[in-house]
């Protein structure tokens, strides 16, 4: 009888530390592996920093949740969700109905446009006309290469990259006429020794290809997850320390809300 009784007890313990086991599991935030200041990067020691870093740091105490930082290849990020590597896509992803149709967002957490680059004092004009015979630079599985190629894809060269920074260089290097991509993005390039030759053209025109903004990507049966995530940004916008924290990095409004 106390064998039985000591063994009901184990299994009672163990069962109670697996619960808490998994109630203590990290939520992985997916972030692409590639650079994309001043969203995502990794400092000269090596750790990863950024709005978005930074963001998800506060969207995750506002959780009260232990937060894990995966990195994985842009290209490869949804099916890394799909195959439960992550359980949050956190690195810049628009909304797009396109996504919307293989995975679920969290509410919208920054809105910028985007813009297109190119060398300063070149007479390059942003028109079908003006693209035409001209190399247009893009990132991969982005809403920027989506939109050239719909625009511009019958008159121009759409050079697609695996990352934004080797977009960039090969506008230096000559093998790119003008960049389409996120106008805050850029902006870390032009600011830069090596962008200081170059110039924003010209915003690209509203469309529905670029989305409703960026927000978190989950599966679409991580229902509670969403909430939670959408709960605590809604938190943040409220309390004000969203805004204390965007101005770090922003002079402008990026919460894509109106005051």
């Amino acid at each position: 009888m106390k064998n039985r009784i000591l063994g009901t007890v184990i299994a009672a313990a163990a069962l109670a530390f697996s619960v808490g086991a998994q109630a203590q599991d990290a939520i992985k935030f997916g972030v692409a592996a590639e650079p994309y200041p001043p969203f995502s990067s990794k400092n000269a020691a090596g750790v990863w920093e950024g709005f978005e870093i930074d963001l998800m740091n506060l969207v995750c105490e506002e959780m009260q949740a232990k937060c894990e930082l995966v990195e994985v290849a842009w290209d490869g990020i949804i099916p890394s969700l799909q195959e439960k590597k992550i359980d949050v896509i956190w690195s810049s992803m628009s909304i797009t109905d396109r996504r919307k149709e293989v995975i679920d967002f969290t509410e919208m957490y920054y809105d910028t446009p985007a813009v297109f680059v190119a060398a300063k004092g070149s007479d390059i004009q942003i028109s079908s006309e003006g693209l035409n015979g001209k190399i247009i630079g893009v990132q991969t599985s982005t809403t920027h290469a989506d939109f050239a190629q719909k625009a511009y894809g019958d008159v121009a060269e759409i050079k697609i990259y695996d990352t934004q920074d080797n977009a960039n260089a090969d506008l230096v290097a000559g093998r790119v006429d003008v960049l389409l991509a996120d106008a805050i993005a850029l902006d870390a390039f032009l600011q830069s020794d090596t962008g200081k030759d170059y110039e924003v053209k010209a915003q690209a025109p509203d469309d529905p290809i670029f989305g409703e903004g960026v927000g978190g990507g989950m599966r679409k049966e991580d229902d509670d997850l969403e909430g939670k995530l959408n709960t605590a940004i809604k938190a943040l916008l409220e309390n004000g320390k969203y805004n204390e924290l965007a101005k770090k990095y922003f002079d402008f409004d990026i919460s894509g809300r109106s005051s």
